[in-house]
């Protein structure tokens, strides 16, 4: 009998900081979009791996959009 080894499906990012940023429509917590929140469960590991791999640099741009002004020396 030979064994089947499949990768581990990636769980969800969720951390519990669940929080809309209006502007991008991206979870400030995991930077998923609303459909990719609802849907996660239905998605196949190949697509939650994809959005996995994007959610660092969404979440980079939101943290960067959001953060105050410079302060003038």
């Amino acid at each position: 009998m030979t064994a089947v080894v499949r990768p581990p499906v990636p769980e969800s990012p969720c951390n519990k900081i669940c929080a809309l940023d209006p502007p991008s429509g991206l979870c400030r917590g995991c930077g998923r979009t609303l459909a990719e929140i609802s849907s996660w469960i239905a998605y196949d590991a190949r697509e939650r791996t994809r959005i996995m791999a994007e959610l660092p640099q969404r979440l980079a741009a939101l943290r960067h959009r959001n953060a105050p002004p410079a302060e003038k020396a």
